[in-house]
């Protein structure tokens, strides 16, 4: 309702525990924990012990770890979409934190084409070493292209992302410098795509 992204939500305490804090002027949402404990408690009656289930609500003010600054790492502030070389594997937002299927799938799609990458299924090595690089910029442009070609073979609209306006202004300098990258960086897409689309069920491929 709140318009967060990350589904984790901590208390002014816990941040504080972190070594983090609440942004100022940041609001709080209200939480109630509720919960029961058995107490055993003796019959004045009859003197025999009775197990009596005691209910408890207690209430919190919490924050959403987009609310809070200097969080460790594994607390991120926003859900962000992105294949992992280190564990072979692709992280993705909740789908409900995206406006809606057609957002989701082409985010799905860029991220499945750089898992087509590893050396266990097509082996592309970018050259890839830092965040900004040349090899970056040609893997990124790949992503993209495979990502339209999978979405056209799926009927979907391929909708811009955040951070394109970032990959454009690189992906141009690495077309100024080698007029033909783009045709290198379709090839593989296509490849990736191919890939992609031979472990559907039924497929030729």
């Amino acid at each position: 309702m709140q318009g967060f992204a990350a589904p984790i939500w901590m208390a002014y305490r816990q941040a504080v525990e972190l070594r983090a804090h609440v942004r100022k002027g940041e609001k709080g949402s209200p939480v109630v924990y509720v919960n029961s404990i058995t107490r055993n408690e003796t019959d004045t009656d009859s003197g025999d012990d009775i197990a009596r289930d005691i209910h408890f609500l207690n209430g919190y003010t919490v924050f959403n770890v987009e609310q809070i600054d200097g969080l460790p790492a594994q607390y991120p502030r926003r859900q962000r979409a992105f294949y992992r070389p280190s564990t072979d594997s692709i992280v993705l937002p909740l789908f409900e934190t995206l406006r809606d299927a057609e957002s989701y799938y082409p985010t799905l799609a860029h991220e499945t084409t750089h898992w087509t990458a590893h050396e266990s299924r097509l082996a592309c090595d970018f050259g890839t070493k830092r965040f900004g690089s040349e090899g970056y910029a040609i893997e990124e442009l790949v992503a993209e292209l495979g990502a339209a070609f999978l979405c056209a073979d799926l009927d979907l609209t391929l909708e811009p992302r955040e951070d394109h306006a970032a990959y454009i202004a690189k992906w141009l300098d690495v077309l100024k410098a080698n007029h033909r990258a783009i045709f290198t960086a379709a090839s593989h897409a296509q490849r990736a795509a191919d890939f992609i689309n031979g472990l559907q069920p039924g497929s030729r491929g």
